[in-house]
């Protein structure tokens, strides 16, 4: 499996206000036509060939636009995409040598390329998931607690 990219658009590269009336026009026809699998987009001026795309990749894309609306970021990550080490520690706002020790306890899977681990995003973010639910645990423990002690 190669490196895949991400696609990536920081806030404010997208005008929020061309965005917002682009996301209410996709959902609204998303709507009015649910049976639809794929969706025609025609050129406002006609004379070519309607493009017809996916319906999922017409509703990520008004998902997309919805961000950009509000003024955010987004990037695009294909689920089967491998990371770096240090791209995998950036998602995760840690340091490489704290993910590379997770590596190394087995706590998220990784391959080696040579002397290089690769993460799956797919992995990543079920490490992710079971981190995050740990730590929910873990605070409604300590609230319990709390209540227990009257604190």
């Amino acid at each position: 499996m190669a490196d895949v990219q991400a696609k990536r658009v920081q806030p404010g590269i997208i005008d929020a206000e061309i965005a917002g009336r682009a996301v209410r026009r996709i959902k609204d026809y998303l709507m009015r036509y649910p049976e639809q699998s794929t969706i025609q987009v025609a050129g406002e001026h006609g004379g070519e060939d309607p493009l017809i795309l996916p319906r999922e990749a017409v509703s990520l894309l008004a998902f997309i636009l919805a961000q950009a609306a509000e003024g955010r970021g987004v990037t695009v990550i294909p689920s089967q995409a491998e990371l770096t080490t240090q791209q995998a520690a950036d998602m995760l706002n840690v340091s490489r040598p704290y993910l590379i020790k997770l590596l190394e306890a087995g706590e998220i899977p990784f391959r080696l390329i040579g002397k290089h681990r690769r993460i799956t995003y797919e992995d990543l973010q079920e490490y992710k998931r079971r981190d995050d639910a740990g730590r929910r645990a873990a605070a409604d423990r300590l609230a319990a607690l709390g209540q227990e002690l009257g604190i």
